[in-house]
C-alpha cells in the first residue's frame, strides 16, 4: 500500500463537509436502447470511455456547462436535460483531486455526433457498454441511471483503482 493510502484512508473522509477542488458535468444522451459514449482524447481520463462532459467554468452552472461541453466534444445541441445524480470523487494519489460531477440524461438532441480533438463519439447498446474501458465506478451506477433511477455516489480512487464506494438511490427534486 502506498504512503498516501496510509495517511488518507477512505473511511476517514467526512463527506458531509468535503469540498471539491473541481466541478464537472456528464451528459448521457439516449436514443431507443442506446447511449452516446465517447473515447476521451484529452484531460482527466484520456483513453477511457465516458459520456460527453467536462469542467464547469466560472459563471456557469452544471446544466449550462453540460450543454457547452456536449457541443464542444461531439458537436450536438442538447436540451431537456434531466439531473439524474451526483458523483463525488476523492483521489488520494499525488493529485489529491476532489471532483464533484453532476450527471444528466437526455433524449433530446439536434445533429449527428462528430469526432473532435477532444473525443471520438459512438452509439452503444445499453446491454453492451464496455465497462472494462471505463472508470471503475461506472458499472456501480450507470446501469441503474440508464433505467431512470436517481442517485448520489461517493468514491475514493488511487489512480485508476477504486478503493471505496457508497451509492444511494433516491428521487431527486428537479429544482435542486
Amino acid at each position: 500500500m502506498s504512503k498516501e493510502y496510509e495517511i488518507i484512508q477512505p473511511q476517514m473522509i467526512e463527506w458531509k463537509t468535503w469540498q471539491p477542488s473541481m466541478l464537472s458535468s456528464l451528459v448521457f444522451i439516449c436514443r431507443d436502447a442506446e447511449v452516446l459514449l465517447i473515447r476521451k482524447k484529452t484531460g482527466l481520463g484520456a483513453g477511457k470511455i465516458n459520456a460527453p462532459g467536462g469542467k464547469i467554468e466560472h459563471g456557469e452552472n452544471a446544466e449550462t456547462a453540460a450543454i457547452r461541453e456536449v457541443e464542444e466534444e461531439v458537436k450536438l445541441k442538447v436540451k431537456d436535460l434531466r439531473k439524474m445524480g451526483t458523483l463525488k470523487f476523492q483521489f488520494i494519489d499525488g493529485s489529491k483531486l476532489a471532483l464533484h460531477c453532476t450527471v444528466f440524461k437526455t433524449l433530446e438532441f439536434i445533429g449527428e455526433p462528430e469526432e473532435t480533438t477532444e473525443a471520438t463519439p459512438f452509439w452503444c447498446n445499453n446491454n453492451e457498454i464496455p465497462y472494462k474501458e471505463m472508470w471503475a465506478d461506472d458499472i456501480c451506477w450507470l446501469p441503474g441511471m440508464l433505467e431512470g433511477n436517481c442517485f448520489e455516489g461517493e468514491f475514493v480512487f488511487e489512480g485508476d483503482s477504486m478503493l471505496w464506494k457508497d451509492i444511494r438511490w433516491h428521487q431527486i427534486d428537479q429544482e435542486s
